[in-house]
């Protein structure tokens, strides 16, 4: 009995104020180290770091330092036009990636998040077309994404706040 009401007073506080996950800077380093420990260790060395632009530039940057890989490139998708809003479908923007310096490398592809998995499925089917071996990489990835990533730190069903968006842009 005391269990469910327990389980009745979650429901009304996620209703009330949706449960956040935050990711601070420090928390934000320790997890790029043991995302590439992970990466390494399974045999995987990339030769390319694939950003999506925005939400896996800093992570990406961070893996390619961790891994000691000095290719790095980023690919712009457009999904989340606001917080907890959506387009109806993931859109690349340009610039393209070069794709004939990828034939054949071994890219890892890094975003913030695997969140619904569209964009992230997205750029692994564009990617694999052109002929390159694809692992992923995440720091979070959530229970109804569509893809798991290859390689995440934590899994989980809150909203994240990241160190590089938890506040408004500046303005002056």
């Amino acid at each position: 009995m005391a269990e469910s009401a327990e389980v009745t007073e979650t429901v009304q506080t996620h209703e009330a104020k949706p449960e956040r996950e935050v990711l601070g800077w420090l928390e934000f380093g320790d997890a790029s180290r043991v995302l590439a420990t992970m990466i390494l260790e399974s045999g995987f060395v990339p030769d390319f770091v694939i950003a999506i632009a925005r939400g896996g530039l800093l992570p990406a940057g961070a893996l390619a330092y961790a891994t000691g890989t000095k290719s790095c490139g980023s690919l712009n998708v457009e999904f989340y036009s606001d917080i907890e809003t959506t387009l109806p479908e993931p859109i690349i923007l340009p610039p393209m990636l070069d794709n004939t310096a990828l034939i054949g490398k071994r890219i890892l592809l890094v975003d913030d998040v695997a969140d619904s998995g569209r964009t992230l499925r997205l750029v692994v089917d564009l990617l694999e077309k052109i002929g390159v071996i694809v692992k992923t990489a995440t720091l979070y990835s959530k229970p109804r994404s569509v893809i798991e990533p290859d390689f995440f730190w934590r899994k989980t069903d809150r909203w994240i706040v990241f160190p590089w968006s938890a506040l408004p842009p500046v303005s002056v």
